[in-house]
């Protein structure tokens, strides 16, 4: 089979294949994006992977992009236009090698008007100037469609453009700040650690004033955060655990301030810039997951930014411009925006997306259209009853709002712990300073306090989630699960229940499992039906053709289709039919039920039996469910019929599964549980489920293409990881015995520290040294103990 794929995309080229220069290609899309590398000398594309291109089942129709024409868009489009140099950047979904990147970057050959090109292949982002002079923005984007990198541009990416901003970008800067005293203020205490004393006279002076007047900006502007998340909570009546940080932050500034203005030492610097750097460090290397997927996604992401309006002209308009009462044009494969009715043509519609069903609906004229739905038999007109904003498909989003609501978190206990802990510490420092002020003097007594206060800040319990989550939701989006933030993980591990979508979730959406039942069917009747399938763009008779990639493919006469019912055509002499059961019985007039998701054949009048179109489901769901089954309860909703309960029944059982579920029914069935004292992890891939969604403790979106439209959501899987379902649980699990682990290491720190402080046997440099430490403790302890556990876990 090597021998017949395709040069350009490495797809089977079947057994009649588009050939030219003796290369094979699978269709005439890969033939002529080759053509026309070839004629530009830019055959270097394929050599840095085999066969790297992209096959599209159906290119976009290149009048769908003419709003790129449109100044509005433009102008959210570009991130500059300076003297008719343009700078865009686009959202590529199929960018997946190096041939990618380095035919993106040198698009310049194709067209000269192209300046400069860089690709990001992390985020799948692609940034480019161009010469408006010499091609335009929708050329552009045509010139990207006719290689086969398509851009998406959606409502929302078009509408976010100016608003788009770095979420870290004062994060960094706050950690470069940190990171810049600590630097200096440990390059100016080298002379003192060298000495193993305070350096006395003018220059130990002004070393100790240089640290001190740089920790001005480090506890001020660094340590903002943290400073003013305590006043705020204070003045409500909350302790949280940035209280106990902004305490150790403001004893260990004041101690230091003291110190150097009263001449009796250096003070601090040092111990206060360590700790705030790496405690920066840890919040960014949390938020830095993954920054590129969104999680929190409306109608619009999946919504065209523009349409073909029909009303006296064709002519492309914005969504936004769309009304009640305009006509549109709709062509095959494209979304119905609007809640619509029928005006012209027949409409096959896919509403898989919204219900979950599969099958598509056959809709007449006059008939209600809703939106969310897709055309899948040719252009129809429809006429737009409901605004945009208020369609079926806008309503079934107003329920995404996930409530948050649910057992506390861990922050939220530890934040409980720390305000007990930082009370607790306070008594003890004021009741250490007194005593040692009756029992010594002053100084010894606020060496007490301070040396109290540094050892212990719980730093490094501040430390252990964020450390810990941050490592193990990298591990996680290194094997294919992104999680959405840090609670997801602790959610995931108290979860009892596990509620499984069938349509796109366990089984594969675009690939079928077809089997012919009836008569035995020869070889050459098999091509001749084959053949004539291949004529539909219906999705049943898509799955036929798709399956059977093998067989001989015939000339078609007098083909004709009656849609919903089925497709007729004549090949070599022998009058073939394939549709419902009373379309192709022309004699005996069965007065049998049909068996449901079949296609039906005769041949010359005689009914040969029918091709049972089944879901493909995806690798590795046996050893999934058998693993799920003794440690959790498990169930299945989907609003498809039940064709396939029988191969669905020995994994769930007769009472666990639900189909022909509406949206609604599967919110009140997790709505139900919930009620019942169930933990309930729901996974899904359709706007269907978007309900369930919001009623689960974690939602689970599995998408084949992570960065493409999913329902608001706790996390997002690749399919093809879905095998590894029960490790992620199991991981997290892990992650959060780990962050148990180093809270026990912290409280070891804090219990002997403390001891040590109060007897007035510990420096407040002492302290400030432990400190620092005990946190690099936590933070290599975890960072090494998630790695270990994910390499374990997740093979």
């Amino acid at each position: 089979m090597s021998d017949n794929k395709c040069i350009h995309c490495g797809a089977d080229c079947g057994a009649h294949p588009v050939k030219w220069n003796d290369k094979k290609f699978c269709c005439n899309g890969c033939w002529s994006v080759y053509q026309l590398l070839n004629d530009s000398q830019m055959q270097q594309y394929y050599e840095f992977q085999k066969q790297p291109g992209i096959r599209l089942n159906e290119a976009p129709h290149l009048s769908k992009y003419a709003y790129l024409d449109k100044d509005e868009v433009k102008e959210k489009l570009y991130e500059f236009f300076e003297n008719g140099i343009a700078k865009v950047t686009f959202y590529i979904p199929s960018i997946h090698c190096a041939s990618c990147i380095w035919l993106l970057e040198h698009l310049s050959k194709l067209n000269e008007g192209v300046k400069y090109a860089t690709v990001n292949f992390v985020q799948k982002k692609y940034t480019v100037s161009f010469d408006t002079n010499i091609m335009s923005l929708r050329e552009l984007v045509e010139l990207l469609v006719s290689i086969h990198y398509v851009p998406d541009i959606s409502l929302q990416n078009l509408e976010s453009k100016k608003g788009d901003k770095p979420q870290n970008k004062s994060l960094l800067y706050k950690i470069g700040v940190a990171g810049f005293v600590f630097g200096n203020v440990m390059l100016y205490s080298l002379p003192e650690y060298f000495n193993g004393e305070p350096i006395e006279g003018t220059f130990g002076t002004f070393l100790y004033y240089l640290m001190y007047v740089l920790t001005f900006p480090l506890v001020f502007y660094s340590g903002s955060d943290y400073l003013i998340s305590a006043a705020k909570n204070l003045v409500k009546g909350i302790v949280n655990i940035e209280l106990p940080i902004a305490i150790g932050i403001l004893a260990l500034f004041f101690v230091t301030s003291y110190e150097v203005v009263m001449g009796i030492g250096p003070g601090y610097s040092d111990s206060l810039s360590g700790f705030l750097f790496f405690l920066l460090l840890g919040r960014w290397y949390q938020s830095k997951t993954y920054q590129a997927l969104a999680f929190d996604r409306d109608y619009k992401s999946y919504f065209p930014v523009a349409v073909t309006r029909l009303n006296g002209q064709e002519e492309s308009v914005l969504l936004e411009e769309v009304k009640v009462g305009d006509c549109l044009l709709i062509r095959n494969k494209e979304l119905i925006p609007a809640d619509s009715t029928l005006v012209d043509g027949t409409a096959l519609v896919d509403y898989s997306f919204v219900t979950g069903e599969s099958a598509p609906v056959l809709k007449k004229k006059d008939d209600f259209l809703y939106a969310g739905g897709v055309q899948t038999s040719g252009a129809i007109t429809v006429k737009v009853i409901k605004e945009v904003a208020q369609s079926h498909l806008t309503q079934l989003w107003n329920q995404s709002r996930k409530n948050e609501s649910g057992p506390k978190s861990l922050t939220s206990i530890v934040d409980k712990i720390s305000g007990k802990f930082t009370l607790a510490v306070i008594i003890i420092a004021l009741a250490g300073f007194c005593t040692w002020l009756y029992l010594d003097s002053f100084k010894t007594a606020l060496l007490v306090l301070t040396s109290v206060l540094i050892v212990a800040c719980p730093c490094a319990l501040a430390l252990s989630i964020p450390f810990t989550f941050g490592s193990a939701m990298r591990i996680f989006g290194e094997k294919g699960l992104y999680i959405k933030n840090t609670s997801v993980i602790e959610r995931l591990t108290h979860i009892d229940t596990i509620v499984f979508d069938k349509t796109g979730t366990l089984t594969k959406p675009e690939e079928s499992k077809v089997v012919f039942v009836g008569l035995d069917l020869r070889q050459e009747e098999l091509s001749k039906a084959v053949s004539l399938a291949r004529q539909s763009t219906h999705p049943l008779s898509n799955a036929i053709s798709s399956f059977y990639t093998d067989v001989k493919v015939h000339e078609t006469t007098g083909y004709s289709e009656v849609a919903g019912r089925g497709i007729f055509a004549t090949i070599e002499d022998a009058r073939i039919k394939l549709g419902a059961l009373e379309y192709v019985d022309e004699v005996s007039h069965l007065n049998i039920k049909p068996a449901p998701s079949s296609v039906y054949l005769s041949i010359d009048g005689k009914i040969k039996g029918y091709f049972k179109i089944g879901n493909k489901y995806r690798q590795g769901i046996k050893n999934v469910i058998d693993s799920l089954k003794s440690k959790y309860d498990l169930y299945l909703l989907s609003g498809d019929n039940d064709a396939e309960k029988e191969n669905l029944r020995e994994m769930f059982g007769n009472d666990r599964m639900y189909f022909e579920q509406k949206p609604q029914d599967k919110m009140n069935f997790i709505t139900d549980l919930k009620q019942k004292g169930k933990s309930v992890l729901m996974t899904g891939d359709g706007l269907n489920d978007s309900g369930a969604f919001m009623s689960s403790d974690v939602a689970l979106s599995l998408a084949d293409d992570i960065y493409h439209f999913s329902p608001a959501g706790d996390a997002i899987l690749e399919a093809s990881k879905f095998r590894n379902f029960h490790q992620y649980i199991r991981f997290a699990q892990k992650s959060l015995t780990i962050v148990k682990q180093s809270f026990l290491i912290s409280f070891f720190y804090n219990v002997i520290g403390l001891g040590f402080a109060i007897t007035g046997n510990m420096s407040p440099v002492v302290a400030a040294i432990l400190m620092p430490v005990s946190s690099i403790t936590v933070v290599a302890y975890t960072t090494f103990k998630t790695r270990m556990a994910g390499t374990k876990i997740l093979k």
